[in-house]
């Protein structure tokens, strides 16, 4: 088992920024925290600019929560060793990365929606004339959704990065919630896999980006799919405790390596084809940290001792007090006006739900 002493010693070998904590203070910083005006002895609490009630009641798993250091937000992931919490901090190529990926969706997106419409036009009639294409047109079909979601991911990882406000308004967020899970519930008893939802008994009104809500759900219901074995179940709850709402995602799979939880909210640095495919390209979980923080939440994995992880993302219950300014613009679809949840789940739905959708 790994000492607290050897959390501090290895820091040193850790590029990105990091640092240790112990008792609410700081006990040891790398050279490249060191370089964002971070040191020894500052107290932890005012540096926290999410994830106060969070933190206090962490014990164990990897925590994403945001940082205010030197007056600007950084995201973090917090692992406990011992006594000692390891923060490891975003690093400033990732906003590069992001926005190399982005510009490469855009040049993908454009071929990739020609080729979506021209389907749209010729798979009926080639079903209707010849017999025994409806399996392949559907195979087709749901590639195209793989490809439109990662290219969507990809797309909206550097916009939707941190905690950069989107469109909030005023929502009725159990209810919401109630429409994912609802529509989720009913894709996913073709995987045989089975979900429990348990929602909210009362209503609650608060500021809401639904596009991120909704696609933080479908990413953690898809990873949660990916990973729970025929026949299993992916259980997901909602609650409130006070001035917050808790969602949690879990599923009866074999768990995070050990190995990867400190990075598993930035997994698309991994090396191509060095890991289990399941994991994707990683984009998936940026997409819910960010939800998250911009919702003034956390979010924390934590494997599960019968086997399976819990995700549990939280978003603070806030009010509109002031008038917001809405743009006549109409916002563009990202998934182009196609099914969201088909886009969302499609690393994990079988082809038999992609046939007749044009």
């Amino acid at each position: 088992m790994e000492r607290p002493d050897d959390a501090m010693e290895l820091l040193d070998l850790i590029l990105q920024p990091a640092f240790c904590v112990k008792d609410g203070r700081i006990q040891k910083v790398n050279a490249a925290a060191a370089s964002r005006m971070l040191s020894v002895g500052d107290a932890l609490g005012p540096l926290l600019r999410t994830g106060q009630e969070e933190y206090a009641a962490f014990t164990g798993g990897c925590l994403y929560l945001v940082l205010e250091i030197s007056g600007a937000p950084c995201g973090a992931s917090v692992t406990r060793h011992g006594d000692t919490d390891v923060f490891l901090l975003e690093q400033d190529e990732e906003q590069e990365n992001l926005r190399a990926m982005a510009l490469a969706a855009q040049e993908l997106r454009e071929p990739l929606s020609v080729i979506m419409t021209v389907t749209d036009a010729l798979f009926p009639i080639l079903t209707s004339q010849e017999k025994g294409m409806d399996a392949q047109t559907a195979r087709i079909n749901r590639g195209l959704f793989q490809m439109l979601r990662v290219v969507s991911n990809m797309s909206d990882a550097a916009r939707f990065s941190g905690e950069t406000a989107g469109h909030m308004e005023t929502r009725d967020i159990s209810q919401i919630f109630d429409e994912l899970f609802e529509r989720a519930e009913g894709l996913m008893a073709h995987t045989g896999l089975t979900l429990h939802y348990t929602g909210l008994r009362q209503r609650v009104f608060c500021l809401v980006d639904g596009e991120r809500l909704e696609r933080a759900v479908y990413n953690l219901l898809s990873n949660a799919m990916k990973f729970t074995p025929k026949g299993g179940a992916v259980e997901a709850k909602v609650q409130r405790k006070g001035e917050k709402l808790y969602l949690s995602v879990q599923d009866n799979g074999c768990g995070v390596p050990e190995a990867i939880q400190s990075t598993i909210y930035s997994r698309y640095l991994r090396q191509p084809g060095v890991e289990d495919g399941r994991y994707g390209i990683g984009l998936g979980m940026l997409l819910v940290r960010s939800a998250a923080a911009c919702h003034g939440g956390t979010v924390l994995m934590e494997q599960i001792p019968d086997g399976g992880v819990r995700f549990t993302m939280t978003i603070a219950i806030r009010q509109n007090v002031r008038p917001t300014l809405r743009s006549p613009m109409l916002q563009v679809d990202y998934a182009g006006e196609r099914d969201h949840a088909l886009t969302e789940l499609s690393d994990s739905l079988p082809s038999l739900l992609y046939n007749n959708i044009n």
